[in-house]
């Protein structure tokens, strides 16, 4: 494995690349016929297709993302998220997963920042004051 490169980061990596060629593939396919962007998503065209891959690698990642981090932080069912979003949108479940992950984080003390007292800069001691 490349040095520092976790297969879950390349994965991130892959979906990346999927993302911006698969995206401006359809992009560049609407700017070549001189399309109307933003009305081809009502009337059909390359801009819908390219907003459908944009949300469908946008999708993916996120519950590549749901599932790993439900397990890193011990969150049950975390599964059940990513077949939430097949039933539902993708667009209500992330950010419930977000909000359940930050009551998760906050019950647990993991991820809080604590905030030392800076060091005195040429022995003043009032910098230490607050």
């Amino acid at each position: 494995m490349t040095k520092n490169w976790t297969p879950l980061a390349l994965a991130y990596l892959v979906l990346a690349v999927v993302g911006l060629v698969g995206t401006w593939s359809f992009n560049v396919l609407s700017i070549i016929q001189l399309r109307d962007f933003v009305g081809d998503w009502v009337n059909s065209g390359p801009a819908v297709s390219s907003l459908t891959v944009d949300l469908l690698v946008a999708a993916v990642a996120g519950s590549i993302l749901i599932i790993v981090e439900s397990r890193r932080l011990g969150m049950k069912r975390g599964w059940l998220y990513v077949v939430l979003a097949g039933v539902t949108a993708f667009a209500f479940v992330f950010p419930l997963f977000l909000a359940m992950r930050e009551r998760r984080l906050h019950l647990t003390g993991v991820g809080t920042i604590q905030h030392e007292a800076a060091p005195a800069v040429d022995g003043d001691e009032s910098q230490l004051e607050t």
